[in-house]
């Protein structure tokens, strides 16, 4: 007897340029304040739950789909982490407990320094670009969790910098990766 078998293909678009978009312009907006130029508000708090939480872990679970393990880890880790960030602001202020001292933000970004460098050594296998980006990650890990522990304005300051170069490389990869798959051809350098 013969079986008709359905093999169903995966015809869904990249959703990896919006989950960097998403990582890309929270970072940036973060990071912006973490230069000097703006206090911390409900701006960075919006974009942190909406952009850098929620679309990465839709973008993530879309990775899953695909089956890119690599997508998958790092936008739900990172759409995960910008949630849980905004949770560390607010819930203090709900008087949901304590906020948390510089000694513990410090590990609490380390952490996420040390996975970010897992994440970077898988990169080595992928495009400059994402070892670039993912590099950038790393380092603002670092230092930010540097300037948690030490409590130094001018280190956080660098990290801010740092931050919005970070954040401006997921945004250009997005756009880029976006212009190639609309035009067909490269528009942006992407190595």
């Amino acid at each position: 007897m013969e079986q008709n078998v359905f093999i169903a293909k995966d015809v869904t678009n990249n959703p990896a340029p919006l989950g960097l978009t998403g990582f890309g312009l929270t970072t940036m907006l973060l990071n912006l304040h973490n230069s000097g130029l703006f206090g911390l508000d409900t701006m960075i708090m919006g974009m942190g739950i909406m952009m850098g939480g929620l679309i990465q872990i839709i973008v993530g679970v879309m990775e899953w789909k695909k089956n890119n393990m690599f997508g998958q880890m790092a936008f739900t880790s990172y759409g995960a982490f910008w949630i849980s960030l905004v949770f560390v602001w607010i819930l203090p202020k709900m008087g949901l407990g304590e906020a948390p001292s510089s000694t513990a933000l410090g590990f609490y970004l380390g952490v996420w320094g040390v996975f970010t460098l897992g994440l970077w050594i898988a990169t080595l296998k992928m495009s400059k670009t994402m070892i670039w980006l993912f590099g950038t990650v790393v380092l603002l890990f670092a230092l930010l969790s540097l300037a948690s522990f030490t409590g130094s304005h001018l280190i956080h300051t660098i990290a801010g910098i740092e931050g919005v170069v970070c954040g401006a490389s997921a945004l250009y990869i997005a756009i880029a990766t976006l212009l190639l798959e609309t035009y067909g051809r490269k528009v942006l350098p992407l190595p």
